[in-house]
């Protein structure tokens, strides 16, 4: 309710202004990615720094290519957007984004101060046709994609391989994610443990390998698996576990979270496991498209975003992990319930011992065997068609789709009653 309150309001704002563009910053983000009182605050700020007014329009959209459709055709002047990690890699090769610029005056630069360096080194293997990412693109929220499984009939050894999904003891009980990027990248990554464990490729490389041949290795493993799993999933996979109609499901790190949080209180024990053959990491982070009419408030936009104390705000807001390496966000996060991790290449030699959540940030072991997986460019239209050929014959988890979809309402009314609406989905950003 209060963010339609709040577009209604920045809609009336912009008529009145009228053609006041230069006082207007036009924010393109995905819904409930962002503490919405910041806002407001973001507005103050601004005019404190600079000396200059601005009033911010917020518009969402909740699929990457819908966004990159209107950036491409310039039909929206947006200053400021929030992309995925290949789509970023996509407007860079197109020439769609404008460098950010660092110009802050006696304001501090807090990009340059609390970016972790982790993060920076991703966005330095992210493709732009000689252009840097880190030039054109901050990162914003960050996770990973693994195994969500329930520890009461799955065992951690079980779970540590993207080979359970071959495994006849849990036949019905297992749910692939609907996203063809992750799935394929997650399956060619088990295909290949030979040449990865003699040195013939690196993670890294294989990440761009989009070839018929890897293709094909990937499709007939997913022919092999497809009797065995209950099914295709977008988001009920997790709820799916939480019930225990589900044991297994390849899913994103901050699901996993979730999916143990909400479980926990029913007496459920929900935990995540990374493949022990690796796996992927991913990114949202802010860019200025090429069309953009207020560059300057969406670089102020970009550096008022990682500053402490709204990273935090953000974080408990939105339920991601930040990009932000700050000590005041490390120290937020830190948990003495929980073992400690080494974070030293998130947040710096002093983080070798974190208590805190290993799903949400894990422990440097885990991220050494880790890669970002790449736009596929031209190749796209075949990885789909093989996602499609893959699934299109599959009447059966089909069927359980729909009846699982209309189980995921049932159990969602039944947590809305039971759970406090404080504690936000984990989705990654598709």
């Amino acid at each position: 309710m209060k963010k339609s309150i709040l577009l209604l309001a920045a809609a009336a704002i912009l008529c009145a202004c009228g053609t006041d563009r230069e006082h207007t910053l036009k924010v393109y983000n995905w819904s409930d990615y962002v503490d919405v009182t910041a806002i407001e605050e973001f507005e103050q700020w601004y005019q404190e720094q600079t000396g200059e007014p601005v009033k911010v329009i917020l518009q969402t959209f909740d699929v990457n290519e819908t966004m990159l459709s209107k950036i491409e055709k310039g039909q929206e002047d947006f200053d400021v957007v929030c992309p995925s990690d290949y789509i970023i890699e996509r407007m860079l090769k197109k020439d769609l984004l404008l460098p950010i610029s660092h110009d802050f005056g006696d304001t501090p630069d807090y990009i340059d101060q609390y970016l972790s360096p982790y993060v920076r080194d991703c966005f330095d293997k992210l493709e732009g046709d000689g252009k840097n990412a880190n030039d054109y693109a901050v990162g914003y929220m960050w996770g990973t994609v693994g195994i969500i499984y329930n520890a009461k009939y799955v065992t951690a050894e079980e779970a540590s391989t993207w080979d359970i999904f071959r495994n006849p003891k849990f036949e019905g009980k297992m749910f692939m994610k609907e996203d063809a990027r992750d799935v394929f990248s997650q399956v060619l990554i088990f295909l290949r443990q030979d040449e990865l464990k003699s040195g013939k490729v690196t993670l890294d490389e294989l990440m761009h390998d989009s070839s018929d041949q890897a293709l094909a290795d990937v499709e007939a493993y997913l022919n092999e698996v497809k009797p065995l799993v209950a099914g295709w999933e977008a988001d009920f996979g997790k709820d799916q576990l939480i019930l225990e109609r589900g044991w297994i499901s390849l899913n994103w790190s901050g699901d996993g979270v979730w999916a143990a949080e909400q479980a926990a209180p029913l007496g459920v024990d929900i935990d995540f496991s990374f493949p022990k053959e690796g796996f992927t990491v991913f990114f949202d982070g802010w860019v200025i498209p090429k069309y953009a009419r207020n560059p300057k408030a969406a670089s102020y936009w970009i550096n008022f975003m990682n500053r402490p104390d709204i990273v935090i705000r953000n974080i408990k807001e939105t339920g991601y992990v930040s990009c932000n390496a700050a000590p005041e966000v490390l120290e937020a996060f830190t948990d003495d319930s929980y073992e400690p991790v080494d974070l030293s290449y998130f947040f710096g030699p002093e983080a070798t011992a974190v208590r805190t959540n290993r799903v949400l940030y894990p422990d440097r072991a885990d991220i050494e065997r880790s890669a970002i997986a790449h736009d596929w460019g031209d190749r796209t239209e075949a990885l789909i068609t093989m996602w499609s050929r893959v699934k299109g014959d599959d009447a059966n988890a089909m069927t359980v789709i729909v009846i699982s979809a209309v189980v995921a309402v049932l159990v969602a009314a039944a947590l809305y009653r039971h759970f406090s609406r404080k504690k936000k989905t984990h989705r990654r950003r598709r």
